[in-house]
């Protein structure tokens, strides 16, 4: 374990440690901080079982998604619990419960990765072009970034759930709509949080000294600025996969999921657990405690891992 080290510049709020000495690369520091800190590795385990589950849903059950497993009546007041051939019991449809769940896993994971790369890529892009615009200065470079921001701010004045539901509504239910729904929803939050990163990056010691030099701007912008200005936006991508998988949820829920049956979706899964609550509880409570223990590890990863690159949120 490193050894505390005297607080930097006298600051008593801020623990500098032998992961901050000279020569230390900014990710191995902070790789090193996060194996120490707990809420750390419970998100990252949370995070791992999640992933591990939807790519080996088809070996973890024998049935499919959406197949019928009961020949016998499944009524509101009768729903069949576990058994020896079902693990978790039956839903409402006769479908094995525990297989809709981990098949519901990999919807989730394929729909929130895809999601969150579709808003970071166009929301990196516009931040990019603003705060690039900027930074390289002059009248244009200002126009620029006011009409790029006020989009942005157009954007972002919207509910990010509402704005997702209109998008998803107009493109129909289909996997597509939802993922660029989601996507859609996400990329004001990039492209502000890049922006203002390379404008903070801009004002650093290590600029002035490469225009000093006679480095051509643009050059120092998507050679220095940028690389510097991205960790945060990565960090915020995690806690945006948190995100995207109850917004997935709240889409399914409000009926503009994927319609296919034989696709598992757990908003879908809670909607069909409605009338049978007081009979089989399990139907709702077990997706609805998937979703927030999803949600939960990415939120709990994504913060450490926040504070482990940003010394001044450490103590």
């Amino acid at each position: 374990m490193s050894a505390p080290l005297p607080p930097a510049g006298g600051s008593p709020d801020v623990l500098v440690t032998a992961d901050d000495a000279p020569g230390v690369s900014l990710w191995r520091a902070a790789g090193s901080r996060l194996r120490r800190n707990p809420t750390a590795i419970v998100g990252a385990v949370i995070v791992l079982a999640f992933v591990v589950v939807a790519l080996v849903a088809p070996l973890l059950t024998p049935y499919q998604p959406g197949s019928a497993e009961w020949s016998g009546d499944v009524t509101p007041t009768s729903v069949p619990g576990p058994s020896d051939d079902h693990l978790l019991g039956l839903d409402r449809f006769g479908s094995d419960l525990f297989t809709q769940l981990v098949y519901g896993a990999r919807q989730s994971l394929v729909y929130g990765v895809v999601a969150t790369a579709i808003g970071l890529a166009f929301g990196a892009a516009l931040g990019i072009v603003s705060g690039g615009a900027i930074a390289v200065g002059g009248r244009p470079g200002v126009w620029i970034d006011n009409v790029v921001m006020r989009v942005v701010d157009i954007m972002l004045s919207v509910p990010s759930l509402l704005l997702a539901v209109s998008i998803a509504a107009v493109l129909g239910q289909n996997s597509y709509a939802i993922m660029i729904a989601i996507g859609a929803a996400q990329v004001p939050i990039f492209a502000r949080l890049l922006r203002g990163s390379m404008l903070a990056q801009g004002r650093s010691d290590y600029v002035l000294a490469a225009e000093a030099l006679g480095i051509r701007k643009r050059k120092i912008v998507m050679s220095h600025v940028l690389p510097n200005s991205i960790g945060p936006t990565v960090v915020q991508a995690t806690l945006n996969l948190a995100t995207a998988i109850i917004e997935v949820a709240a889409l399914s829920f409000l009926g503009l999921g994927q319609p296919d049956p034989a696709v598992a979706e757990w908003g879908r899964m809670l909607v069909a657990a409605q009338d049978r609550f007081e009979a089989a509880p399990q139907l709702a409570l077990l997706p609805g405690a998937a979703i927030a223990i999803t949600a939960l590890g990415f939120t709990l990863f994504g913060e450490a891992l926040r504070e482990a690159l940003d010394p001044r949120s450490r103590r």
